[in-house]
């Protein structure tokens, strides 16, 4: 035999051998393991794997051993490592691992009111003013659009109506220069008041807003640190839709006396009161697509702390959802979680939940406005709030993970900056 057929021999078993590795389905699956593996200390990663398989870690940050039906990754200290798993003693995957100090918070349920500032003053709508020389709008007639956001006028700073009423009477009738806020942008239009025929009030013929007000449920709460986190969505305002640029605000206590049940095409509602008389616990200092955030200023009475589970350790299956329906009682219902989406960046819909608690589907017919913010709890961690009803399903809706919840609230995960949704 010469030695160019033996290197084709030698050439076809090998070829045979890695066709045999790479076919085989415990390397599939094998292959099919995140490059990129997170886990908290003192907390397990599971990969399914046989006996075929073996796995080596570089770093004492983590463990690896076989488990009952696979293979197990354990954070044993805050570090990086990195795994090597081989089949038939051939290396196949590399995947890099970041242990994450433990992180515990406090899960909610409870039903708040929310009292939000705006930044500035809201253009809600347009008016006509009548004046002496005729009718117009002097606003709309410059440029300014609803959902322009009014921050200066002369150079002073427009902190509530009041302040913008002042300054519009104070110029007696001279042209303005006003600073608005449109698209995260600023503008300065000038725009000279009409006076009013009837009151003889200068007026622009603008509609404004300085403050909005609903009910929500708590998502979570951090004892270290008092930061809350809440609804789990953005508060945007009811006329123009554009979600609120928060000054400032406050958290009340709120009670549930009532549930509008929903129905296909109908989404339900929590009826709830509160006052600024109510409990104040808390602060609020931003609004942003994952819901709003601040501190608690009241020694907050609730559940143990629990684990968080990253968008990757959230599973199919039976989890629930901590919620009031009745009083101030924050109760637990069975819930499904349908699907999941594990996430590297921050999207608002991570997960896709269903209701399967009689109890629940009797009283409110599924997910209902107000129950935005209900912590959802599986295996013993916090992976999650309700966020959004379907409309033609109230018994299903959409869930965001908690840990971009967390990362608004700048409860601090990764001890690293995280890139923000757009």
């Amino acid at each position: 035999m010469n030695r160019e057929v033996a290197k084709r021999i030698i050439g076809s078993i090998l070829l045979i051998v890695l066709i045999a590795v790479f076919t085989n389905q415990s390397v599939i699956r094998l292959l099919e393991i995140p490059s990129n593996i997170v886990v908290f200390k003192g907390e397990q990663y599971h990969i399914e794997q046989n006996e075929l398989i073996t796995v080596n870690a570089s770093e004492e940050a983590v463990a690896a051993f076989k488990s009952n039906d696979g293979v197990a990754v354990k954070g044993v200290e805050t570090g990086d490592s990195q795994l090597v798993f081989s089949a038939f003693g051939i290396p196949v995957k590399t995947a890099n691992v970041k242990v994450l100090k433990e992180l515990k918070v406090v899960p909610g349920g409870q039903s708040i009111g929310v009292q939000l500032n705006t930044l500035g003053v809201l253009v809600v709508g347009y008016h006509e003013v009548k004046s002496a020389s005729g009718t117009s709008c002097p606003g709309e007639d410059a440029g300014v659009k609803i959902g322009d956001i009014v921050s200066e006028i002369n150079g002073t700073k427009i902190a509530d109506m009041k302040v913008f009423a002042d300054q519009l009477q104070d110029a007696d009738g001279k042209p303005l220069n006003v600073k608005i806020i449109r698209d995260n942008a600023e503008k300065v239009i000038k725009i000279k008041p009409a006076k009013d025929a009837v009151d003889s009030s200068y007026k622009l013929g603008l509609y404004i807003r300085d403050s909005a007000s609903g009910i929500g449920t708590l998502t979570f709460y951090d004892p270290e640190s008092t930061k809350y986190g809440a609804l789990g969505h953005i508060i945007s305002d009811s006329d123009t839709k554009s979600p609120i640029v928060v000054r400032d605000g406050t958290l009340y206590k709120s009670t549930i006396t009532s549930i509008d049940k929903g129905a296909s095409g109908n989404p339900g509602e929590k009826l709830a009161r509160f006052s600024e008389s109510s409990q104040k616990i808390g602060t609020i200092a931003s609004n942003t697509p994952f819901g709003i955030f601040g501190k608690l200023t009241v020694p907050y009475q609730g559940a143990k702390p629990l684990p968080i589970a990253l968008s990757s350790e959230v599973k199919k299956g039976p989890a629930e959802i901590l919620t009031v329906v009745d009083g101030k009682e924050v109760e637990r219902f069975k819930v499904e979680v349908v699907s999941t989406t594990p996430q590297k960046f921050p999207a608002t819909k991570g997960m896709v939940i269903k209701v399967t608690d009689p109890k629940l589907l009797e009283k409110t017919g599924g997910i209902v406005q107000g129950m935005s913010g209900s912590p959802i709890i599986q295996n013993g961690k916090l992976i999650g709030a309700v966020t959004h009803v379907f409309v033609n399903d109230p018994t299903s809706g959409y869930g965001v993970h908690i840990e971009w919840m967390l990362q608004d609230a700048g409860v601090d995960i990764y001890e690293e900056e995280q890139q923000k949704v757009s």
